[in-house]
């Protein structure tokens, strides 16, 4: 899974430049008022004040950095109105579940979309990219006062944890050999195995992902102080102090962990912390232990997959985690292997569209024999 030596630093200045966003409308038009948003994967909340014609308005705000987060909302009329400040990210933007725009890298922008027909209507704003070094903002869906409506949580909630793979990392690119550019330009989080497997089940979801991430040593033991269990505490990557992940409104039934790949990517280099191999295996066991129960403690009523892509090193490995995970009373957890074989044309080997279809098919089938992992 070569991803974090290549793109952690670069990522984002390997990026095209960015176009000069066209400059947004000083105010919103006539009397209004900002829809209250569903939010789905981990953001770090806030309220900007937003003027309009006749007055000024508080809307809420959602700092973004995880990849896959999305952002819905429901109205009535014809007109709706978006607040948005992302320079790093492609954003599609659905109405009524059709495409309506493409915000590519837009910067701070205004856009008010016309012509939507009378009637209830569903807006949803999805990110596709991954960007890893810079956060985007949404600042707001606005309609004319009196026509929002209030989108409600879905009933199931579903959480995965992973790597590139579980990021799309370059899934609709036609080449493996990619540029930092066309890799970025080609991830597509949203057709990645996670959120396919959760709009199956009519679940909300958060992709908790970070390509070239480990649990012990990540890709080509790049960074080796910064993996998963320190990574995952934040609610913004660039962050893991500051804006400590704490959502009580977040209770997954399901949480997926699809890690281990990294740690073994190359063998262990001279200088590395681990003699060799063996070393990094045991050392690779009791922090995988480790972080299965960090993650417990935020979610005590989950059922937890551990998955494997058909590598039989992490899939030993995961037997020996539930195992110990076994002994210590921990019992909601069981092992997945998508069974291996895949095309990995995507940049840089890794999944193209139809791998992801695949592990979503093969782990969907795999829940559905296993209804309890609702708490069904």
């Amino acid at each position: 899974m070569r991803t974090l030596a290549m793109i952690a630093a670069a990522l984002l200045a390997a990026m095209p430049a960015l176009a000069d966003p066209t400059p947004a409308p000083p105010t919103l038009p006539g009397h209004q008022q900002a829809l209250i948003p569903h939010i789905g994967g981990r953001t770090v909340p806030g309220t900007a004040t937003v003027r309009h014609s006749n007055g000024v308005i508080i809307a809420t705000t959602e700092t973004y950095q995880w990849p896959g987060t999305y952002v819905e909302a429901a109205f009535t009329g014809p007109e709706l109105t978006l607040r948005l400040n992302d320079g790093a990210n492609i954003l599609p933007l659905h109405i009524d579940d059709q495409l309506k725009d493409t915000l590519n890298r837009p910067g701070e922008v205004l856009k008010h979309y016309t012509g939507l027909g009378p009637g209830r209507h569903v807006v949803r704003l999805d990110r596709l990219t991954e960007s890893q070094d810079t956060t985007g903002t949404f600042e707001g869906f606005f309609v004319p006062a009196g026509q929002g409506l209030v989108v409600q949580p879905r009933d199931r909630q579903i959480e995965f944890i992973g790597d590139s793979f579980s990021a799309g990392y370059g899934n609709t690119s036609a080449k493996r050999d990619c540029t930092q550019a066309e890799v970025w330009a080609t991830t597509d989080t949203q057709q990645a195995f996670g959120p396919q497997v959760a709009r199956h089940f009519s679940a909300d979801y958060q992709v908790n992902a970070y390509s070239g991430i480990g649990v012990v040593r990540n890709y080509n033991g790049v960074a080796p102080k910064r993996n998963m269990p320190l990574l995952y505490r934040s609610a913004l990557i660039e962050d893991e102090t500051v804006h400590v992940y704490n959502d009580p409104s977040w209770n997954p039934a399901v949480v997926v962990i699809a890690l281990g790949g990294n740690d073994f990517s190359t063998p262990v280099h001279a200088g590395e912390k681990w003699a060799n191999d063996d070393d990094l295996r045991i050392d690779l066991v009791t922090a995988y232990v480790a972080f299965v129960q960090q993650v417990r403690s935020s979610h005590p009523k989950a059922q937890f997959i551990l998955m494997d892509y058909g590598e039989d090193k992490v899939a030993s490995v995961i037997a020996e985690v539930i195992a110990r995970l076994n002994a210590a009373g921990e019992t909601r957890v069981r092992p997945f292997s998508t069974g291996g074989g895949f095309a990995r044309t995507g940049c840089d080997w890794h999944l193209n569209l139809e791998d992801d279809r695949r592990i979503a098919a093969t782990l969907e089938a795999f829940i559905e024999r296993n209804p309890d992992l609702w708490g069904q």
